[in-house]
């Protein structure tokens, strides 16, 4: 996804400068107006932003709080919840503004600090600004509100908030303007990112990784039983992160469009694709397909397309699903236990590498005539190169800043509760409430 401003932009500046041009030479009338606003772009703008929206609140927070224990569910579903109104918050007041505004190649600028300059006619190529703003705030709260799930069951309430609302400010916004921000290097640098592969999932996923290594593992983890208390909740979380990614993935177009309904289906496909490697791979090596297995496989899929659902075909789209299922599939059932971290809800192996595969692979099958930038199977295998560049650089900011925040913050307010806290449970020691 483009920086909305940009690409319109530059389609006005040019035609000003036509028309100037052309009145100087007495051919034409001076200064052409500015891009229009399009009520059918703007309506599906507007309904994109729900739908992203809606991954979150009560997308994530079902389907992760679905995956934990009973005496833990209510706690997870508060930080999702808190998560999106702290996220809304700090994206008004700065995080929209660094993400932005400006033409810097490694943040923004403060110009919009509390929305500056955002009004009624405030315009964003075809759009209203205040629309493309939201449409970018939904982003903003999902992002940290994945990160949660590595560290469920065992983290301070008032720790991981403050934590992910510096987090929001110090990684995510700067890596935002790196690919979709004015003079972004990244997206300067030609790395293809159309919804957020890097900017949303590698980031939130290896921040997730970190996360929990620093955190440690759950008590009892490998010897007590930790299954998930309720699927019933996380199944309807996941139907419902796929509904949603459709404003996710065709909204990234930012119009309503044949790109959008592209980026629909491609999006639709891959995530098919996906849960079914995942059901057969699971099928295959431990002897029966679980509804967790084929739910996770889809948001599998979901991931990996993020990247790519502005550049690939249906043909693309089946292969990266496919790829992208028993990836991280073996990821979460045999990377995980062989390096023994405890990643409660499987953030870095479904996020991370789904969203590095998802990017690797937007290289490989991107299609000029889709998105204008051909990828390895069109002869342009440099493209590749651009992606793993774009991943190295998000892989490393994102670890080394998470792990100086989470160091920072768990010197000064403790980051684990106490451990009989956690054999409690979360929901009566931190909320004082229980669902029984």
């Amino acid at each position: 996804m483009s920086e909305v401003s940009r690409r319109p932009n530059k389609v006005a500046k040019f035609a000003t400068t036509l028309a100037v041009a052309g009145a100087f030479l007495g051919l034409a009338e001076p200064a052409m107006a500015a891009e229009e606003l399009n009520s059918g772009d703007t309506a599906w703008m507007l309904t994109s932003s729900l739908l992203v929206l809606l991954m979150t609140v009560p997308g994530v927070a079902l389907f992760y709080g679905g995956m934990v224990r009973k005496k833990n569910v209510l706690a997870t579903l508060m930080q999702s919840f808190a998560v999106c109104c702290m996220a809304t918050i700090i994206w008004m007041v700065i995080g929209y503004s660094l993400a932005f505004s400006g033409e810097g190649p490694f943040v923004g600028d403060l110009g919009q600090v509390f929305l500056m300059g955002i009004g009624v006619d405030s315009m964003s190529g075809t759009i209203p600004e205040s629309v493309f703003m939201m449409f970018q705030m939904t982003f903003a709260i999902i992002t940290p509100a994945l990160i949660t799930g590595a560290v469920a069951e065992r983290i301070k309430f008032s720790s991981l908030m403050v934590f992910l609302g510096l987090w929001l400010v110090v990684v995510y916004a700067p890596i935002c303007h790196w690919v979709w921000g004015g003079g972004g290097f990244l997206g300067g640098a030609g790395v293809l990112d159309f919804a957020g592969g890097t900017v949303v999932h590698i980031n939130s996923g290896v921040a997730a990784l970190v996360l929990c290594l620093v955190l440690g593992k759950r008590i009892g983890y490998g010897r007590e039983n930790l299954a998930p208390h309720n699927l019933v909740l996380t199944i309807i979380g996941a139907s419902l992160l796929w509904v949603g990614w459709f404003g996710f993935n065709a909204g990234s177009e930012l119009a309503a469009d044949g790109n959008a309904g592209m980026a629909m289906a491609v999006t639709q496909i891959a995530a098919a694709a996906a849960a079914l490697a995942w059901m057969f791979a699971e099928w295959f090596t431990r002897g029966k397909p679980s509804v967790l297995g084929i739910a996770s496989g889809a948001v599998a899929g979901l991931v990996a397309i993020t990247p790519a659902a502005g550049f690939v075909l249906p043909s693309g789209a089946l292969a990266l699903g496919l790829l992208a299922g028993f990836g991280c599939f073996f990821a979460v059932m045999w990377l995980k236990h062989k390096l023994g971290y405890d990643d409660a809800l499987d953030v870095f192996g479904v996020h991370g590498i789904g969203g590095i595969i998802g990017a690797v692979l937007t290289g490989v099958f991107a299609v000029e005539a889709v998105g204008g930038t051909p990828g390895l199977l069109e002869g342009n295998g440099a493209q590749v190169g651009l992606q793993l560049y774009g991943i190295g650089v998000t892989i490393a900011y994102s670890a080394i800043v998470t792990f100086i925040l989470i160091k920072l913050v768990g010197a000064v307010m403790g980051l684990r509760v106490e451990e009989d806290e956690e054999r409690e449970g979360l929901d009566v020691s931190l909320h004082g409430e229980s669902i029984s």
